[in-house]
């Protein structure tokens, strides 16, 4: 384990130069304090969990100190933001401190939220507010565990600062890691603005660092494109198998690795509804649950576009009709699972469509129904899920299916069945009102709620004595708070 001064800096991306970036130094909070750290994502860099509490943490990610070999760079990109082009964004409360590589060999980039003005902040404080770098926290590290792939945050970091928004807050910084934080809008950028120079360098930068084994290929960037369809099409699968909703799927939010990226209004569903819009701002529900599939493909193809100097339109055409079969084929896996089932048949599609049809109609909690339904053989989870239904005989036809379909997979041991199916469906997810418990506690100086809330989500498919409560469905104001971009 490394002490804080151990870590080795190698800023790949600072030396693409300042076409690609802006030399920024962060503008520090006042009184800055540890909210909440993750010991997983500090072991990334290697670091010993205990130097969390030590005061020099607090003032390195809460902008006071920096080290040597850190080059601070605020990054440039663009993007299609609600279906509309943005031709200049950019990192305007973030700055990419530097890329850390571990004893393992991993690059991680140290990305600080919050960190103040840059040149692409557009009338902006800066800065980030507790609740919001509360929320990151706690939704990159609940994806993690739940083996979605996303960017990870190493902590929270409270200040005494007052921000403004709807009201008077205060600042926070959370310190993001990734591997990279190429946006598709990166590529969007160099395209729109005509500099086939620097888009050629980010490209190859892109392949070298991220996507090495495409170099190998006879076009390379057909390879990489190919690549980042497919992570996009199993990560949409496991956000619509899990019941995630980003919110804000702009091209400047959407990693070129094909992780979660940029929290912002996200929610995890409660009751199942397919037209769930999380975002308060989302008038028209461009984002809504079932949209991030198309929206998925969609982006893709504005990255298509982007790339259209280095791959023909066919190949690219081609390529995003990869993207559909894909995503289909991982859902329904995923949900196999998490049904109980281990082979595959072919009206397991209809069998899936019909539960999702009776949850919707009946408001049945998704990720309870899921748990409870390995809790016992299916005959008698089904008689005991089927109160939970409006459409009593409805669920009684689709339970006979049910029970009739896991026969088919055998003799099952019931022990087993259980292990497998609670292996895949949590029993602890960030719901909302959980988090804002935790936000409300925090702005009022108690941080044990957040921390207690983080251990509990690492952890989500074991039942963890004396944590009921964080299993329990919301109460009903707690299923309709409001959540807006507003950060």
């Amino acid at each position: 384990m490394k002490a804080l001064d151990e870590l080795t800096f190698d800023n790949r991306f600072a030396r693409l130069g300042d076409a690609f970036s802006t030399h920024v130094l962060p503008e520090p909070i006042a009184a800055p304090r540890l909210v909440v750290a993750s010991p997983a994502a500090m072991a990334l860099l290697d670091l010993d969990p205990a130097v969390a509490e030590t005061p020099v943490f607090a003032e390195l990610f809460g902008g006071h100190k920096l080290w040597a070999e850190a080059e601070p760079r605020a990054m440039i990109y663009s993007g299609h933001q609600f279906g509309s082009y943005n031709p200049q964004l950019g990192d305007g409360r973030g700055l990419l401190l530097g890329e850390v590589y571990n004893e393992a060999g991993e690059h991680w980039d140290l990305h600080l939220k919050g960190a103040g003005q840059t040149p692409y902040s557009r009338m902006g404080d800066g800065r980030a507010v507790l609740r919001s770098s509360i929320r990151e926290f706690l939704a990159s590290e609940a994806l993690n565990a739940l083996n979605i792939p996303t960017t990870r945050a190493l902590c929270v970091i409270g200040s005494d600062t007052p921000v403004w928004r709807e009201k008077q807050e205060r600042a926070a910084m959370v310190l993001r890691l990734s591997p990279s934080h190429v946006r598709f809008g990166h590529f969007e950028y160099f395209y729109y603005t005509k500099r086939p120079e620097q888009q050629k360098a980010l490209g190859e930068h892109v392949l070298a660092m991220h996507f090495p084994e495409c170099l190998e290929q006879p076009e390379p960037y057909l390879a990489m494109f190919r690549e980042i369809v497919e992570r996009n099409a199993e990560l949409i699968a496991k956000w619509q198998a899990y019941g995630f909703c980003h919110g804000v799927m702009n091209t400047d939010n959407m990693s070129i690795l094909g992780i979660t990226f940029d929290f912002g209004p996200f929610a995890f569903l409660d009751d199942f509804d397919a037209n769930f819009i999380c975002n308060h701002s989302d008038d028209q529900g461009r984002y809504s649950f079932s949209n991030q599939v198309p929206i998925g493909q969609w982006n893709l193809s504005a990255l298509a576009q982007a790339l259209t100097p280095f791959i023909s339109v066919d190949a690219l055409r081609e390529t995003l009709g990869l993207y559909l079969p894909l995503y289909q084929a991982h859902y329904l896996d995923l949900m196999r699972r998490r049904l109980g089932l281990t082979t595959a048949e072919d009206d397991d599609q209809k069998l899936l469509e019909r539960l999702l049809q009776l949850m919707q109609n009946s408001g049945v909690d998704y990720t309870l129904f899921l748990r409870r339904l390995g809790d016992e053989s299916p005959e008698l989870a089904v008689a005991r899920l089927r109160d939970d239904f409006v459409d009593i005989k409805g669920f009684d036809a689709w339970g006979e299916l049910y029970v009739a379909r896991a026969a088919r997979e055998g003799v099952v041991d019931q022990e087993q069945r259980r292990t497998r199916m609670h292996a895949v469906n949590p029993l602890y997810i960030l719901r909302n009102y959980l988090a804002q418990k935790a936000i409300d506690a925090a702005e009022g100086g108690d941080y044990a709620e957040v921390r207690r809330l983080h251990a509990v989500l690492s952890n989500p498919f074991t039942e963890q004595p004396g944590m009921e409560s964080y299993a329990e469905r919301p109460p009903e104001w707690g299923k309709h708070l409001e959540i807006s971009c507003s950060s």
